[in-house]
């Protein structure tokens, strides 16, 4: 089960069904189910706090995964800075909802077991969102 949440922002995400669904899709893709993910949409400050408190890290980010998964089953907590996936979005030329779904992605895929620490992760971590993005229906 995929649950939305906000903290310390008013937006409210309308699009819960489609997006469960686009996520359950990609999940299976990749060999894996949804467990318990819960998407909490917040802002910088928020999120700035969350990076400081929980990972050590002293600047803003557009998410945060806390990753609990067990074996093929994924659970975590994504935490997306919404203020930040809206600045992204006007650098790179691109909607809000398309990065904000991007966004999404991204933190599942850190669940599935992507990562992007080196330049080769990170390709394959972006290779994997273009993938994901064409599920979305």
């Amino acid at each position: 089960m995929i649950r939305y949440f906000s903290e310390d922002t008013t937006f409210l995400y309308k699009c819960k069904r489609l997006t469960s669904n686009w996520l359950k899709k990609v999940a299976e893709q990749e060999g894996k189910r949804i467990g318990q993910i819960s998407i909490i949409f917040c802002s910088d400050p928020y999120l700035l706090g969350i990076n400081r408190k929980y990972l050590g890290h002293d600047y803003y980010t557009d998410i945060i995964s806390f990753d609990y998964c067990e074996g093929n089953l994924l659970s975590g907590d994504l935490f997306i800075s919404i203020d930040t996936v809206r600045d992204n979005a006007a650098f790179y030329g691109t909607t809000f909802e398309n990065e904000l779904h991007r966004v999404i992605v991204h933190g599942v895929l850190h669940l599935i077991g992507y990562d992007d620490h080196s330049d080769a992760d990170t390709a394959a971590m972006r290779a994997a969102e273009d993938r994901a993005l064409t599920l979305l229906v």
